[in-house]
């Protein structure tokens, strides 16, 4: 079986008006789950990128999350000792690093953008929007039209050198540069004047 990897844009320049507006509550999204559609399980299920209860307890997934203050080991140790889960994060001195399986969504589905230099979005569109009022599905009752993981990008991180791959259709990987300049002691950086 060969395999494929293909570099995806990462798009900086999304001026989309109240996109995310909308919260996904708990009550609402378990509601939407109980309809029981396998896609909607799939791509919101235990374990996906894109589950509001991922980390543990429910967390509406358009809300950026500070992925990285975290251990991927603590967060989701229960879900890895269970097997439902292929998300992973890490850093290294290079660069911070998310992999997640997607939910058999493809290359078409899956959009990568960085808002304002601060937040990485993960989205895609599932279905259509009948008639449609507002002109973007991610304005009104997203979860309804697609799926969205938003995270914080830590301070040192290179936002404009962001990557995103996907191998094989399901295999997202997100890389993010950290910036050498960056350091979290600016007097550091500056040379003794005289002593």
């Amino acid at each position: 079986m060969s395999s494929s990897c293909i570099k995806l844009d990462v798009h900086t320049d999304d001026q989309t008006p109240q996109k995310w507006c909308i919260s996904l509550a708990e009550d609402v999204f378990k509601r939407f789950l109980s309809q029981g559609n396998p896609t909607l399980h799939k791509v919101f299920g235990e374990g996906s990128l894109f589950s509001p209860l991922l980390f543990g307890k429910y967390f509406d997934p358009s809300d950026a999350f500070p992925l990285w203050d975290f251990e991927s080991d603590s967060l989701l140790s229960n879900l890895r000792n269970s097997g439902k889960s292929t998300v992973d994060w890490f850093q290294t001195d290079q660069a911070y690093v998310l992999k997640a399986e997607l939910p058999g969504l493809g290359k078409t589905n899956v959009q990568i953008h960085v808002e304002k230099g601060k937040i990485v979005e993960i989205s895609g569109q599932l279905k259509q929007q009948r008639e449609s009022k507002t002109k973007d599905w991610r304005s009104c009752n997203w979860w309804e039209y697609g799926y969205v993981r938003r995270l914080e990008l830590p301070e040192d991180a290179d936002w404009k050198r962001i990557e995103a791959y996907l191998s094989n259709d399901v295999l997202l990987e997100i890389r993010i540069p950290r910036n050498p300049l960056h350091t979290d002691f600016p007097e550091a950086a500056v040379g003794k004047i005289s002593e």
